[in-house]
């Protein structure tokens, strides 16, 4: 009996030192670190469905950690802001810099992102007031709610006045996703929204558009956007990286 019970032992010990070496087993693999460099595809859609929009931009980021990279955007926009009482005509340039932390657990060979992001978004640019129409109330006695008749409508004046040396400053906060779609070729789209820190002043005039911010409003410091961009991956450089696998 006793024969029997020191056989039982031993038995359990070798399963239990063989699951703790089956729980310890790790795969080793190595990722791959570098720059990514691609083309705002987006601006070029928008434009295509706004006549009064064109724009251009290039976009960048190198991985620094396991979880984070450094990114920065750099553009160009022109933008007619063609209303019925007002035509201004805005271009310039834009820079942003920043970085993005990735919140995805990537599958062992996967080199996909789902991460939010920050940005400071300057911008240099000037504006072209073409013409403008003035505004006319009639006053009525006593005070009544009917329109009447104007004798003598508003007209448009053409003035052609530049506003120039113009900058702009903003703090931008985004969520996206990336998607290698083939060996080192990525989809990337992500959504903004922008908080006007500082612009310059001007006056008897507002910003009607910020390159890289987008439409202004003067009750408002907020706005949003999106950016859809193709992107290739130029390694650099791997590090080794363990997973534990589960038995």
């Amino acid at each position: 009996m006793k024969i029997k019970h020191i056989f039982i032992f031993f038995i359990s010990v070798f399963f239990a030192i063989g699951e703790s070496y089956a729980q310890q087993d790790t795969l080793y693999y190595k990722e791959r670190y570098g720059v990514t460099l691609g083309y705002d595809v987006g601006k070029n859609i928008r434009g295509l469905l706004d006549d009064n929009y064109t724009s251009y931009g290039v976009v960048g980021d190198f991985r620094l950690t396991e979880k984070i990279w450094l990114a920065s955007e750099l553009g160009y926009d022109e933008y007619i802001f063609d209303e019925a009482n007002m035509l201004v005509e805005t271009n310039g340039g834009y820079l942003k810099v920043g970085a993005n932390y990735n919140f995805f657990e990537n599958w062992i060979g996967m080199e996909n992102l789902i991460y939010g992001g920050v940005r400071y978004g300057f911008a240099a640019f000037s504006h072209e007031l073409v013409s403008y129409t003035p505004t006319v109330r009639q006053l009525t006695f006593p005070p009544s709610d009917t329109p009447r008749e104007q004798f003598f409508p508003p007209q448009m004046n053409e003035v052609n006045r530049s506003f120039s040396n113009l900058t702009a400053g903003w703090a931008e906060f985004l969520f996206g996703f990336r998607v290698e779609m083939v060996r080192n070729l990525f989809m990337d789209f992500n959504f903004q929204l922008m908080i006007r820190l500082n612009e310059s002043e001007l006056t008897n005039f507002a910003h009607m558009n910020i390159p890289g911010f987008g439409r202004t409003y003067q009750d408002s410091r907020v706005g949003s956007g999106f950016s859809y961009s193709i992107r290739y991956l130029i390694p650099l450089y791997k590090k080794k990286k363990k997973q534990a696998i589960d038995n």
